[in-house]
């Protein structure tokens, strides 16, 4: 078999060693490995790429995505997936791993619908890659960790001179509509507060929570540094809730905090780069290798998903028989679950909104 092997989408750390374990097992096997350079903008114009070993050998380490990725918003018209198809059926290519984030994986669940494509032979697998962690049915996605990493270090070097000037810092940190990078780096980071859309708060609400954060602060004595980590998703722009919190600061509190210097960092695309974490190499890897050893068993239409909540394995996908922490999920069901996480209906979705609630108190002690 051929098996085309894509990353489409935003980069995150650890596709590479998902390339790189899905081309060694492909030859370890037997098959042939080929590379769809540029994501599905590539595939439309043919740009495809034999992988071996060589081109392979250094992946692990490096961030990014070797072979390369683009947005490509006229996939959505079935005329340009025609178009795919054809490419893949003209260059023999037997199975395609897609890997990337919820447009991606939307991408590879239209590509191969049997209502458009009919008996299209090509199979189609694939692995979630997204540092902002908005994937449904799956514990973490590639690039979530390294992400994770990369904004905890940024936040203990702000913190050091925080300290030293007793400084209040908003860090806005990636995530796009989803504020699960914000609240896991928030308690690895040990920051004061965090602000994410989950929690659907006002204006209001949200400078109140930064206040009442920075007043908890100076009043527990010592360090009088505050870390307020924001998600991106939150609407209101970092620089006006600035504005925001130093004019209620001072409202409140007249000149006794008129000294305070609050400044802004938003982190922004750092997050994306970097060398991929040891999880999410062993992550990629493991990955990679179920996605090519389900292809060779005939899997189709599926995602692999690393250890899904338990509330969502029984009765829609199946373990891996390749590795025990894997399982693999259709990739509509995965669609369909995605969609109720973003819009605030899932179970996983509604936990997240009100855990943060709960900890408040902890956070403000």
């Amino acid at each position: 078999m051929r098996i085309g092997i894509l990353t489409s989408g935003g980069d995150a750390p650890g596709m590479n060693p998902a390339i790189r374990a899905a081309t060694i097992v492909a030859i370890a096997l037997g098959h042939e490995p080929v590379g769809v350079r540029h994501g599905y903008q590539g595939l439309i114009g043919g740009e495809l790429v034999p992988l071996d070993l060589a081109q392979v050998g250094d992946a692990l380490r490096r961030g990014g995505t070797i072979l390369q990725s683009a947005r490509c918003a006229e996939f959505h018209e079935p005329e340009v997936r025609r178009t795919a198809r054809a490419v893949l059926t003209d260059a023999g290519i037997g199975g395609l791993i897609v890997i990337g984030g919820n447009g991606s994986l939307a991408g590879a669940f239209h590509l191969s619908d049997p209502t458009e494509a009919g008996d299209w032979p090509v199979r189609v697998i694939g692995i979630p890659a997204s540092i902002d962690n908005d994937i449904a049915l799956t514990s973490l996605s590639i690039g979530v960790d390294t992400a994770m990493n990369t904004i905890v270090e940024a936040c203990d070097k702000i913190a050091d001179t925080a300290s030293a000037h007793d400084r209040i810092f908003l860090v806005e940190v990636m995530g796009r509509d989803c504020g699960y990078l914000a609240m896991t780096s928030a308690i690895a980071s040990g920051a004061d507060m965090v602000l994410f859309p989950e929690a659907d708060r006002s204006e209001n609400e949200l400078v109140d929570s930064v206040v009442d954060a920075v007043l908890a602060v100076r009043a527990r004595g010592g360090s009088q540094k505050v870390i307020a980590i924001k998600a991106e998703g939150i609407e209101t722009p970092s620089t006006r809730l600035k504005e925001l919190v130093d004019a209620r600061l001072a409202s409140e509190t007249g000149q006794q905090l008129a000294d305070i210097e609050t400044r802004v960092t938003v982190l922004g695309h750092v997050v994306r780069g970097g060398r991929p974490s040891a999880f999410d190499r062993l992550l990629g890897s493991r990955m990679g290798n179920v996605a090519v050893r389900s292809l060779v068993d005939g899997a189709h239409r599926q995602m692999v998903a690393w250890q899904p909540p338990v509330d969502a394995v029984g009765g829609v996908g199946e373990p891996s028989s390749h590795d025990p922490y894997c399982h693999l999920m259709p990739l509509g069901v995965v669609l369909d679950a995605t969609r109720e996480l973003l819009d605030g209906r899932s179970p996983l979705a509604r936990w997240r909104a009100t855990i943060f609630d709960d900890l408040q108190d902890v956070f403000l002690l």
